[in-house]
Order: C-alpha cells, then structure tokens, then sequence
C-alpha cells in the first residue's frame, strides 16, 4: 500500500536528517514511530505527503509515484493522505463543523472552497464524524473555545472527511494530559481501523506505542533501527534505540 526505499534528506544546513529509511505499510495497519527529539520522525512524515522533497530514494502510495508527482498528479494524490499536527491546525475564529468541512477542500472547485459551499451529504457526514469522536455537542462552538484533546478529536474529524487511504498524525498527543492524550489515541485507534485506514503515528509515548501500534519502528539519527511488535520492544532495545539522543 505505501512503500518507502531507500530515502535520503540531507537539509541545506548540512545536517543528515535520514539516512537509507525503507520500510511498508499495509492497508489498514496502524504503525507508531518512535525515537528521540531530533531523530528524523517528523521528517519522514512530511516527506511522505511531499512537504519536503527527499535528496534520493522511492516513495509510493498504491503504485502511484510521489516523489516524482507533478503538481496536478500530488494534488490528486493528497487527497489520499490526511494529516493531523501536534498543534491541531484548526482555525480558531470558526466553528467546529466547519474546521471539519475543510476536510473536502481537496474536492472542491476554488469558488466552492472560498464561499464554504458544501453539500446536504458532506454537512450530514461531518456531524456524523463529530459524534463519532464526541463532539456533537461542540459542533457550533469556535474552535478556540476547546480544550487540546477536544481540538486533536476535531483534527482527527477533519482527516477522516477527507476519505484518506493513509493518515500520517506528527506528535498528535505531544501536549495533551494522559487522560486526554488516552482519549484521542482511543479514538484514533477505533475510528481508523473501522475505516480500514494506513495509520503512521509519530510518539514520544512508549507505553501509547505498545498499547496501539500493530507494528513499530524505531528511529534515532536517521536511521531505521527497530521494526516489530510490541514484544520485541525490550529494554535492551530501547536503551539501544534511545543512546546517544539529545534528550
């Protein structure tokens, strides 16, 4: 489903950012990715939706090629792949039903996207996403009357309106409490496998990784230095993984 080979990103500061990163992801499957501040997770994300441009490598989602994509052929392209930030992303002054709408602004002509014009079909199924994460209650409120966790629930609405074949979340659960951040991953866990969604979650967490990822990988300066299942995690591991961090 998405294929990663032998990725390079050397930043114009001189820095090696990854180094040789090859990995799968299968459908549906739910991967956490883990390592020290600085390692290179974030990176691999954006590099995946094209954010950043990779120096060398392959990667492709269902065969189609993105980092050779020209700009309508990435357009189309990211219509497959939603994104949720540690920050959330949403607009503050609006309210949450229409943070969540955004979700189809990939599909919609630029006249539509301005005015905010959407369908009976897509309002009914944004309320129904909003329920789904908790949030019913909270659909006419601004966005910046919520509370971190709730503003992730809605980042996590928003993603899913989007239809997405793969979704990459950066650190969704950085800045939240435990009982929130356990919430949203609760969420994030059950709605994406419902859907049959790819799920990459970058996390400081080690216990969230164990306790949601079908698969984790790990990675410290740059390089992809663990894949398997939560058992083969072991100290012994970690200690590996985590040595000479900046943290």
């Amino acid at each position: 489903m998405l294929s990663v080979n032998h990725i390079n990103k050397t930043f114009a500061t001189g820095r090696q950012a990854l180094t040789d990163i090859s990995f799968t992801a299968n459908k549906g499957e739910f991967i956490a990715i883990i390592g020290p501040s600085g390692a290179g997770k974030s990176t691999i994300l954006r590099s995946i939706n094209r954010l950043i441009n990779t120096d060398s490598g392959e990667i492709s989602l269902d065969g189609q090629d993105i980092r050779h994509a020209k700009k309508k052929e990435l357009r189309l392209i990211r219509r497959q792949i939603g994104m949720i930030f540690q920050s959330a992303n949403l607009v503050p002054h609006l309210t949450v039903i229409e943070n969540v709408l955004h979700g189809r602004l990939g599909y919609q002509s630029t006249l539509r996207g301005v005015f905010g014009w959407y369908s009976q079909v897509e309002k009914e199924e944004a309320v129904a996403l909003l329920t789904a994460v908790g949030l019913a209650d909270f659909m006419y409120n601004r966005c910046d009357e919520l509370s971190g966790g709730q503003m992730q629930r809605v980042g996590i609405a928003r993603a899913l309106m989007q239809h997405p074949n793969l979704l990459l979340c950066d650190e969704p659960i950085a800045s939240l409490d435990p009982q929130s951040a356990k919430t949203v991953m609760d969420y994030l866990h059950r709605l994406t496998k419902k859907a049959n969604i790819t799920c990459i979650v970058n996390l400081h967490q080690i216990d969230a990784a164990r306790e949601y990822a079908d698969r984790i990988l790990g990675i410290n300066q740059g390089h992809l230095v663990f894949s398997g299942i939560q058992d083969e995690l072991t100290p012994t591991v970690l200690e590996q993984l985590y040595q000479d961090s900046e943290d």
